[in-house]
This record gives C-alpha cells, structure tokens and sequence, in this order.
C-alpha cells in the first residue's frame, strides 16, 4: 500500500497517465439499487443532484444548458415536490451543484454552479448561492430572488469544468476540470467576494480524466469524484484539508455505466450515495443508491 500511495502522489505531482490496476477496488459498498425510474419530462437532462438538508430523505436537482434556470426537489420515486425558480439568472450550462454552509452558520445554501463550457470559450464562470428552501404544504413552485452570484475566472485559460463540491469545515469551493488530462483542481477560498470577479487558485492536479461530477460527504471524511465509466473514492479517517485527502490513494467503486452519466451525491447520513444519467438517446434513467456496508 505505502508503494501504490508514492506512485499516486508522484503522478499527481507529474500528470503521469494511471492504468487500471492502480486502484484498487471498494468492496466496502454494494452493487447500485435501483430506486426509480424517472418518467418526467421536466427532468430531461438531469446534471446533478445533491442530498437535501431541509427536507430529509428528499433530493435536489437541475437540468444541463437549454434549460430554465430551476432547480427541483424529488422524492426517492423522482416526483418532483417542489420547482425553485431564480428569477433573472440564466442557465448557460449548469453542471453541479453542492448543499451545504455559508455565510449564516445556522443555515444551509444550496449553490448552483454555471461552470460548463464545451467549447472552451467563456471568460468567467457563475456559481448562485442562496438558503435552501423548505417544502411547505400545498407548496409546488417557489421565486428565488434572494440569492448571491459568484463570478470567477480561472487562472490559466478558458476550459470545461463540470464538477464542484464544497468542504464542509472551511466552505471552500473546489471545481474540477473535464477536458484534459490530468484533470486540475481549482479552489475558491472562503470567505468568497459576491460583489467582485474572482480567480480561482489553482491547487494540484489528479490523474484522471473526463471528471463530470464530486461530492464531500457532510462529516468531511469522503471524497467521490466521477467520469462516464468510473467513480473514484477518497476516505480518511478523520477530517483533513481536500489536498490532504487527495494525496492519499482512491479506491474505484464497483460502478455499472450509466448512460451520459454525470451526476453523483452523497445520502447526508453517509449510508452511501447516489447517481442518475442524463436523459437521453433512447437509452431510460434511474436512481440508483449505492449502499455503504459499514462506517
């Protein structure tokens, strides 16, 4: 094991290209269960998700670019209970979003994150902050209009990025890019400025490629990151910073590939986590969770 974890630690230092055997697998989760099939046509290209605080045992999710700029609540069976819509925001390409704290330590935010760009041709990037709602009786669409927009840049050139997730401890923001190999991980520190254009610090790279989705458990002990074909698992006993855990070698979860597969989330109790395909050529989506058999 103290081999493996020198060979990954070079190859983040260096961008040397990983094989399979590398990483090793996780025994430590089951084989994915799938919980519904999504038949809605409002979900058509489901991004991400990301667990609710608010409202237990509940999930959010949006749509990629074309679509409105709402994000949805849905029940384990993929009913949507509530729409949040952000009025005047625009959705370019939204790719991930995370649950978590932020400027009020008695609240949770939900930020959405307008990081997509295939072509490689936006100067800055859009990430919407703003108090996760609670589903209220009767309730089914919901106006946000009390909600931050952080505007950032990255420090090296116009590129692709669909992954971000948040440190639950520090509430720093961390975005992965997809197009390149190694993929790079850029932070955005907290506290994080809504009033000015930001750039994002660039802090190491992983040997990975194609990166589409992450998540930080809420007990900031798990690291997931995901491409099409693969899910990568960083686990540590106890809280560390997310370069602290990133040095340390992954394990590959057991994962059957789902169709343009781009969203993943951990369950807030840490049980496990889930993942859904976007909708599309031809091929059905599901909600799968993905079972962790002890903690």
């Amino acid at each position: 094991m103290k081999k493996l974890l020198i060979i990954f630690t070079l190859a983040l230092h260096t961008g040397c290209a990983q094989k399979g055997p590398l990483y090793t697998k996780a025994i430590e989760f089951l084989p994915g269960e799938r919980l519904a099939e999504l038949k809605t046509s409002t979900l058509k290209e489901v991004s991400d998700l990301a667990a609710s605080v608010n409202n237990p045992g509940m999930l959010w999710a949006h749509n990629d670019s074309g679509n409105g700029a709402n994000v949805y609540l849905v029940d384990k069976n993929l009913k949507i209970q509530l729409t949040c819509k952000l009025k005047n925001a625009d959705n370019r390409d939204w790719e991930d979003m995370a649950v978590g704290p932020g400027p009020d330590p008695d609240k949770t935010y939900i930020y959405m994150g307008d990081i997509g760009d295939n072509n490689a041709r936006y100067p800055y990037k859009y990430i919407y902050r703003f108090e996760e709602p609670v589903l209220k009786p009767g309730e089914e669409e919901l106006e946000i209009t009390a909600f931050d927009t952080i505007c950032f840049q990255l420090p090296d050139r116009k590129k692709d990025t669909e992954a971000l997730f948040i440190d639950p401890r520090s509430r720093d923001l961390y975005i992965v890019s997809k197009r390149e190999k190694p993929v790079v991980l850029y932070t955005l520190r907290y506290p994080y400025s809504t009033s000015d254009t930001l750039t994002a610090e660039s802090v190491m790279t992983l040997p990975l490629k194609e990166i589409v989705a992450g998540d930080f458990s809420a007990d900031g002990k798990n690291i997931l990151l995901k491409n099409y074909e693969h899910i990568y698992w960083w686990a540590v006993p106890e809280y560390k910073p997310v370069t602290a855990i990133f040095q340390e070698q992954p394990k590959e979860v057991p994962y059957k590939e789902e169709y343009q597969g781009e969203s993943i989330a951990w369950a807030r109790d840490g049980s496990g986590f889930y993942t859904i395909s976007e909708k599309g050529g031809g091929e059905k989506s599901y909600l799968y969770f993905y079972k962790r058999k002890s903690r």
